[in-house]
């Protein structure tokens, strides 16, 4: 009999951790230090253990070493280890260096012990994140810090005890900041990761992003804003679509040796897609610059990204991804990424999809509540796919959704859309906006991104709308009314067949520029407000 220790290595409050923060620079580092925790520490640790790290990926039935680590990616680590008590001794050394140099992290961590030779690895691991991580991330009992004495100040960030000033941990050369605030041992970690985090981010993007002209920004204000003109920051959040259920099914029925080296080559080549879809965005992104101005379906803009990139990665391990950048090209780096995204193969042979929520606010609005709206926006996009597939027995595919807010956030997206989007004729309720929208076109629905930014295009440059503001303006109060004869009423009075046509393999162009609604959703209201967002229309 061959015993062995199976380990699962998980965080909790991974996304509260990073964004809790409304500065730029803290988010950096602490997405850095999360991924340090479940990544480059699982390996400095195992080293500790005796298990080199050119070793580490050594079949362990067939070795002496102590461990061999199945993967480590995406936040979650995987590893096999000779006895318990040498995991047990893992665990002890990764926590101890996790608390003592990235407070805030939450580790979950479970052992099994089981018979290599009798028992199946895919079914104990699978049941391993089923049901112990999973309670352990409802029955764990939350830290209670001591808060701080009467006299103790509280940091900016975290509210917690401050133990020093900002200033000693930021470089303000060529930054034009200079105020400085209380800090907790927390945040004095994350500000201390914010190079070796730069660093990395360079060492990935070297061959596509030369740091000699463009430096990857600090802060929001250096995202490429024009003064006078645009003062906004885009946070993108994407996820990739049915993933869990493509790591179950990966080695799924297979001796363990194959499981083990499918589950690894799986992972690794999910990471792979999506740092080389990061890649492609980046390498679009700077071809534009150079060419004198970003050109995009939505508009042309010329951005102020004379020594920073106006785009920056902050979460890009394995499908998840997160990045921000200038807010008046969000949409268009969102979609561009999941159409780099779908592009990128991986190893169990099947195609890739993934949805993308985009939150698109003032520079200086709180980082932390516009990222959770671009999650649920994310979601939103989700349940849309899930919709699709379950109606009409569809394969995955990607979809976007987006909020664009000219001032300030109040309530949850579904509370927004209800109070700004819905309106009612009759005893029926329409909805303003056509989000989410599919990536791609299909012969069946009408609602894509294609479509979307062909309509923009026509309001900008038809032939019947071009330099018509006072028009476009009208059409938009028309559509508020919610029906159908108001939007034909407005047609007749303008002297107009038809508002902007959708491709005619939507079968369903005609019926939507003839009345501007289909299913009690509008087709142009979306792109009436991107329009007044992005290029200032007036009233």
């Amino acid at each position: 009999m061959t015993q062995f220790t199976v380990t699962v290595v998980d965080t909790t409050g991974k996304q509260n951790y990073i964004f809790s923060s409304n500065r730029l620079r803290e988010n950096i580092g602490a997405s850095f230090l999360l991924s340090q925790s479940t990544k480059e520490w699982v390996e400095e640790t195992l080293e500790k253990l005796e298990v080199p790290k050119k070793c580490q990926e050594e079949a362990i039935e067939r070795s002496e070493l102590n461990a061999e680590l199945i993967y480590a990616a995406g936040g979650n680590a995987l590893i096999l280890f000779k006895t318990h008590e040498i995991a047990v001794r893992f665990t002890q050394i990764l926590s101890k260096q996790v608390l003592k140099k990235a407070q805030g992290v939450n580790l979950l961590v479970v052992h099994k012990d089981f018979d290599w030779e009798r028992e199946n690895l895919h079914s104990i691991v699978e049941n391993l994140k089923k049901y112990d991580i999973e309670r352990q991330k409802y029955e764990r009992i939350s830290s209670v810090p001591l808060l701080g004495l009467g006299v103790t100040a509280s940091c900016n960030s975290t509210q917690l005890p401050a133990i020093d000033t900002s200033e000693k941990y930021i470089n303000y050369a060529d930054e034009e900041e200079t105020d400085s605030y209380f800090i907790s041992t927390e945040t004095k970690q994350k500000l201390q990761a914010v190079d070796q985090a730069n660093q990395k981010l360079q060492k990935f993007f070297a061959d596509v992003v030369d740091q000699n002209i463009y430096q990857f920004p600090y802060r929001t204000d250096h995202l490429g804003r024009s003064k006078g003109e645009s003062s906004y920051a885009a946070i993108v959040h994407a996820d990739g679509n049915g993933m869990g259920n493509r790591f179950k099914k990966c080695g799924e029925g297979k001796e363990n040796r194959d499981y083990i080296d499918d589950i690894r080559k799986f992972s690794k080549s999910v990471d792979r897609a999506g740092i080389n879809a990061l890649k492609a965005v980046a390498g679009i992104l700077i071809k534009s610059i150079q060419q004198g101005k970003l050109v995009g379906k939505i508009g042309e803009f010329n951005l102020n990204a004379k020594y920073y990139l106006p785009f920056r990665p902050l979460v890009y391990g394995g499908d998840d991804i997160t990045f921000v950048c200038e807010g008046r090209i969000g949409l268009e780096l969102a979609a561009l990424f999941l159409k780099a995204f779908e592009e990128q193969s991986v190893a169990d042979g099947e195609s890739l999809t993934a949805c993308a929520g985009v939150s698109v606010v003032k520079t200086h609005y709180p980082f932390a509540r516009a990222y959770k709206i671009s999650e649920d926006l994310c979601k939103e996009a989700k349940k849309f796919v899930k919709d699709e597939r379950k109606q009409y027995g569809l394969d995955y595919f990607s979809a976007i959704d987006w909020h664009l807010a000219a001032s300030g956030l109040l309530g949850s997206i579904s509370e927004i859309r209800q109070r700004e989007y819905q309106v009612n004729h009759g005893d029926k309720s329409w909805k303003l906006e056509m989000r989410p929208v599919r990536l791609q076109n299909n012969n069946r629905e009408w609602r894509t991104w294609e479509n979307f930014t062909q309509v923009v295009e026509e309001f900008k440059e038809g032939k019947d709308w071009k330099e018509r503001q006072n028009k476009i303006m009208a059409l938009r109060e028309v559509l508020r009314k919610g029906s159908i004869e108001a939007t034909q009423e407005f047609l007749r009075a303008y002297k107009l067949s038809h508002l902007p046509l959708f491709p005619e393999s939507s079968g369903q162009s005609k019926q939507l520029a003839e009345g501007g609604w289909l299913s009690r959703k509008c087709g142009y209201f979306d792109a009436i407000e991107a329009m007044d967002f992005y290029i200032g229309l007036e009233d």
